[in-house]
């Protein structure tokens, strides 16, 4: 299936050789920091696109002799890469590598027209393999990412094998051909370490067919690549150029100490009745105390924890401290106007008894539990703040 003429479209402008080419000229005219020389080595996976020349094969059937043409084709397959490199600096690398675009074929079902109700099939496919050399530029756009274009020179092999059923007096064979050629790609690599990197890209190749239209075949891949012994590169550190050395610079000074919390522990049963969360009037008392001792105080937190004894269901003593927590929170907002949002509130039911089984054991009678347990009906306030002097 080769035409024997080579056929190197420079004038024909692509995507991938926009992009390659642009890649390498502004890779060449930026300044950027030198990376360290190595080696490396990756692969790519992906698919090839052909162009396939669907025009110029059904008129070469034509001129065969053939009618009513009906064409399929296979102009898709998985391609891959593999290949090795020297990371000369930042910008340029040079790579080489193998690939394999993998197969190609299309099928024509036709009649002959000199043949009343005759029918022929011809089949041909092919398989593209082979070496290249590319000179790699890099444009970095952040610490991470760069883009990339390539340019290069291939060494491909062509197996071809065709086929024809029917009216078609064709013997089955093959041919394998070797060509030079070349082909352009751009991408964008970015690096998850100094030593590993992921790489999409798109290349062009150029493939001396007839099969194919304008000799394009593309390929589209992602790809890992590994680097040999690398390391992050710093940037210099200059000393600054100075007639006198600089004066040290005078101590911070000492931060003041934080404050301890201060923690105030009222008798729940002097600020409730039993067994409740409304406020008493001896319970108003003790709280208008409280807000009077905390005037002045620059607040940073108030934590109000309402604490029940033992006796009852824990999630019925849980409910209960919390009502309890916020009565007292909600009573100090509004007689001492302290801000909301600087009080917070919890509840811990019976899990934090200041009494012991020892000194309060259930064997009590009820009356003499209770009155025993009064310890651990309370609540606590801790205040975090300072009052200016």
């Amino acid at each position: 299936m080769k035409n024997g003429i080579a056929r190197i479209k420079l004038a024909r402008t692509s995507t991938p050789v926009k992009i390659g080419l642009l890649a390498l000229t502004l890779a060449g005219s930026q300044v950027v920091t030198a990376a360290e020389p190595g080696w490396y080595f990756g692969g790519n996976i992906g698919e090839a696109h052909a162009d396939m020349d669907n025009d110029g094969i059904v008129a070469r059937q034509r001129a065969n002799g053939f009618t009513n043409l009906r064409l399929t084709k296979h102009d898709k397959d998985t391609a891959f890469k593999v290949f090795s490199g020297y990371q000369f600096n930042s910008i340029f690398a040079l790579e080489a590598g193998y690939f394999d675009l993998g197969e190609f074929s299309y099928k024509t079902f036709m009649n002959r027209s000199a043949v009343p109700n005759s029918s022929a099939v011809f089949t041909a496919d092919t398989k593209l393999r082979g070496l290249n050399i590319d000179l790699v530029g890099f444009l970095p756009l952040n610490e991470k990412l760069s883009a990339f274009g390539r340019i290069g020179a291939t060494r491909y092999q062509s197996k071809d094998s065709y086929r024809g059923y029917g009216d078609v007096t064709v013997v089955p064979f093959g041919t394998s051909d070797r060509e030079s050629s070349h082909k352009f790609g751009a991408g964008l690599q970015y690096d998850f370490t100094p030593n590993v990197a992921m790489r999409v890209e798109a290349e062009r190749y150029d493939i001396d067919d007839v099969m194919f239209r304008d000799s394009d075949v593309d390929m589209y891949s992602v790809g890992v690549v590994y680097r040999f012994g690398q390391q992050a590169v710093a940037e210099p550190v200059r000393a600054p150029v100075s007639a006198a050395p600089a004066p040290a610079p005078a101590p911070a000074p000492t931060p003041p100490p934080t404050p301890a919390p201060v923690r105030v522990t009222i008798s729940a049963d002097s600020l409730f009745g039993f067994d409740s969360a409304a406020v008493t009037p001896a319970g108003r008392a003790e709280l208008d105390k409280l807000a009077a001792d905390l005037r002045g105080v620059d607040y940073d937190t108030i934590v109000v924890t309402g604490h029940t004894d033992r006796i009852g269901s824990q999630s019925y003593n849980l409910a209960l401290s919390n009502r309890r927590a916020t009565a007292v929170r909600d009573y100090l907002v509004s007689s001492a106007r302290i801000p909301a949002a600087k009080i917070s509130t919890r509840g811990v039911n019976g899990a934090e008894p200041v009494t012991t089984m020892a000194q309060c054991g259930n064997q009590l009678p009820r009356a003499q539990l209770i009155a025993c347990l009064a310890p651990d009906r309370r609540v606590e306030v801790e205040v975090t703040g300072s009052r200016p002097r």
